[in-house]
C-alpha cells in the first residue's frame, strides 16, 4: 500500500497532501503550527510541502538528508510553475 501511496503522491502531489491532511491530521498539525503554512503549501508548493509533511519528526524537525529531499521536492515544484509560466508567455501547446 505504501508503495501505491508514493506513486499516487509523485503524480497527483495536492490530492496526496489532501488525503494525508484529512486521514491524518495529527501529521500535519505537528510539523506546522498553523493551517495557513500547509494552506499556501497545498496550493504553491504542494510536493515540498508533501515530503516536509512525511519527514517531519515530532520534537526533532528535519536533519541532514531529510532537508535535502525536502529541497529537491520544492526545486521540482518551482520548475513545475516556471514551466507553466513559460508555456503561457509562448502562447500555448504549439
Amino acid at each position: 500500500m505504501g508503495c501505491l501511496f508514493a506513486i499516487f503522491a509523485g503524480v497527483f502531489p495536492r490530492l496526496a497532501l489532501f488525503m494525508v491532511w484529512i486521514v491524518r491530521p495529527k501529521f500535519v498539525d505537528a510539523a506546522f503550527d498553523t493551517w495557513i503554512f500547509p494552506l499556501l503549501g497545498l496550493i504553491f508548493l504542494p510536493f515540498g510541502t508533501l515530503m516536509y509533511v512525511l519527514f517531519y519528526t515530532p520534537g526533532v524537525g528535519l536533519t541532514g538528508w531529510e532537508w535535502f529531499w525536502v529541497v529537491i521536492a520544492g526545486m521540482l515544484d518551482v520548475a513545475h510553475l516556471a514551466a507553466g509560466a513559460r508555456q503561457r508567455m509562448r502562447g500555448g501547446w504549439n
